[in-house]
């Protein structure tokens, strides 16, 4: 399994004497948390120990209500340090927050419980102190833990390329390198947000990489993932193939630890590939998260999270570029159709005559008329396109018509909600 420099969950034995030194001289509760509020080293405690802390030393992690919380503090844009105001509701006493920064990059967050914000000048200044070496010491645990990554980013990345002959070699090196085993079957998630202003630069990438690390190693699977500066993609490798829902409740739960680590305008969508047969055509899998993740991105009703395999033929439709999915695509009998008087009944009749397969017995049912007001319906139909319903492609060209002003009008009510 690969690790990536956010696993840095358990601090080095020299940053730990580092914080018990610090600790030690204020005789308060101190703790490094990385820049997504996970714990990564912790003091003894002085009797302050809160419900938080507690739950932070027994998980790994703070509550996603509390990390959303700080993280609303805005502490990765302090240029110095503050208190956070402690909650009750939260069980969360106040603490005194130090940025830890390397030029600029968010390394992590020292935390020094105050419940009474009564840290004095000399306190302070003791905590001033210490905070060079403490960054540099968690400076070196990262880079310890990038050395242990080594090229394995690049080598996914190459998994999923155009060159068979790059896969291959791709392939080849990631079982050499033992990262991922040689499994029979693989599937692929794409995860990306919309790069907000909002967020500070670094952040988008590490909130990724922590959302996407609880599923480097599942009961099902085993992974590794490639992350940008704002998409990711986790490629799991499975002895049994993941049932649907599995892989669904995964891509929610990617997308619940987002939104408790970014703000609500990151808006983060995830697609689901198809299963493919082991590594060697994860590529595949790949191309169907990318068509996924457009599905997510476009309509609204799959909350986020969209699968290769549930899309149907939107699939075939989401593959065109972004500019030709507009309403110049409806063929023209259609749009004479939705432009006609009583266009909307004639619509809903013709939607419903078509997934029903063309069945007069079904589509009356279901529409809840009379089988002769369907065939006059029908017959205006007709009329009006000038198409053959009983023509199979006729049907086809009205069939996939409709799909489409479906997806365009959902994209629509999307940017306008």
């Amino acid at each position: 399994m690969v690790e990536s420099r956010l696993r840095v969950r358990v601090g080095s034995d020299a940053l730990q004497e580092l914080i018990e030194e610090l600790a030690g001289r204020l005789q308060r509760s101190v703790v490094v948390d990385d820049p997504l509020v996970r714990l990564i080293c912790s003091s003894q405690h002085f009797g302050d120990a809160d419900p938080v802390r507690i739950r932070s030393l027994l998980q790994g992690r703070a509550d996603d209500e509390i990390i959303r919380y700080v993280l609303d503090q805005g502490v990765a844009r302090w240029p110095k340090p503050d208190f956070i105001e402690g909650r009750d509701d939260l069980g969360l006493l106040t603490r005194y927050c130090i940025p830890l920064r390397e030029r600029g990059e968010l390394l992590g967050l020292l935390m020094v419980v105050a419940p009474e914000k009564d840290l004095s000048r000399e306190e302070i200044d003791t905590v001033a102190r210490a905070v060079p070496a403490i960054t540099a010491q968690l400076r070196a645990d990262q880079l310890a833990a990038d050395a242990e990554d080594g090229d394995l980013q690049e080598t996914l990345l190459s998994l999923f390329g155009t060159s068979e002959k790059a896969r291959a070699a791709a392939r080849q090196q990631i079982l050499d390198g033992d990262a991922l085993p040689d499994a029979p079957h693989a599937v692929v998630n794409v995860v990306q947000v919309a790069r907000s202003s909002s967020e500070p630069p670094g952040q988008v990438e590490i909130a990724l990489r922590g959302a996407l690390e609880p599923f480097l190693r599942t009961r099902w699977a085993v992974g590794a993932m490639a992350v940008t500066p704002d998409s990711a993609v986790l490629l799991q490798v499975s002895a049994r193939p993941p049932a649907p829902q599995e892989l669904r409740d995964q891509g929610t739960a990617i997308r619940e630890a987002l939104a408790a680590y970014l703000d609500a305008s990151a808006a983060p969508v995830i697609g689901i590939g198809g299963i493919a047969d082991g590594m060697a055509d994860a590529w595949v899998s790949h191309g169907q998260a990318v068509v996924a993740a457009r599905a997510a991105r476009r309509l609204p009703h799959l909350k986020g999270v969209g699968a290769w395999e549930s899309l149907g033929e939107l699939a075939v439709l989401l593959q065109m570029p972004d500019h030709a999915l507009n309403p110049s695509l409806l063929p023209r009998p259609l749009s004479l159709l939705l432009e006609s008087t009583g266009g909307q009944r004639l619509e809903e009749t013709l939607t419903c005559f078509l997934d029903h397969a063309g069945s007069i017995p079904r589509t009356a049912e279901a529409l809840q008329i009379h089988r002769t007001s369907l065939y006059y319906r029908l017959r205006q139909i007709q009329e009006i396109t000038g198409l053959d319903l009983d023509n199979g492609g006729d049907r086809l060209v009205l069939h996939l018509g409709l799909r489409m002003r479906a997806l365009l009008a959902a994209e629509t009510a999307s940017t306008t909600a």
